[in-house]
């Protein structure tokens, strides 16, 4: 079977936004609640960033568990590593995800100013100035021949779309609405030229949406 690109258990608002504005330190998705956006996952049992027993079964769940379901590498933009712009100040700071992150994969990391490789945990991320191609052929390399797994932000998403790279995506759309921030698109429909949609609701009032290739 050959490798696939996917995007999986992704957060967006009614109205499309994946983050709000005024990204910072402090606030990762700006003025959006992340509570908001992630209320569906975070209570399942098999959500990557769970550090208790216990927790929900059920569709939400099924998504969940499937996150690391044959990823062997991901790639994410630099606003999803952390919320610094330009030159590095410096290479102390290892970015948002903390001692163990929950990729467990290597990490390519869109940027215009490399930096040296970091390892945290079992998560090994590297900064790439590439192109949507050039990337994926590396983490396709690193991958060892399973799947990658596109993590965002949105305009990572957006240029990966763009360049029609993504076979698969898993999409979970909050019944919140931000009315401004990083919008990966208006109406799901708008991608249903190149992929089929399928919209599933679930009890937590989230709605899934799952698009593949025509």
């Amino acid at each position: 079977m050959s490798q696939m690109v996917r995007v999986q258990n992704f957060n967006l608002s009614s109205d499309g936004y994946g983050a709000g504005e005024g990204q910072s330190l402090e606030r990762p998705f700006g003025q959006a609640d992340p509570s908001a956006l992630f209320a569906w996952c975070g209570p399942t049992a098999h959500w990557p960033t769970r550090t208790e027993p216990g927790g929900t079964y059920g569709l939400d769940d099924y998504f969940t568990r499937d996150y690391r379901n044959n990823i062997g590498a991901e790639i994410m933009g630099r606003n999803k590593f952390g919320p610094q712009r330009g030159p590095w100040e410096n290479h102390d700071w290892q970015g948002w995800w903390g001692d163990e992150p929950p990729f467990r994969t290597p990490v390519f990391v869109l940027t215009h100013y490399p930096r040296p490789s970091i390892v945290l945990g079992d998560t090994t991320f590297h900064f790439v100035d590439a192109s949507p191609k050039e990337a994926l052929e590396k983490a396709f390399e690193a991958a060892d021949g399973m799947d990658v797994r596109i993590g965002g932000g949105v305009s990572t998403i957006r240029e990966f779309l763009e360049a029609d790279l993504i076979d698969q995506m898993h999409i979970a759309v909050a019944p919140v609405e931000l009315g401004g921030g990083e919008q990966l698109w208006t109406n799901p429909d708008e991608l249903t030229d190149r992929f089929h949609l399928e919209r599933v609701p679930s009890p937590s009032g989230v709605t899934h949406h799952l698009f593949w290739r025509r």
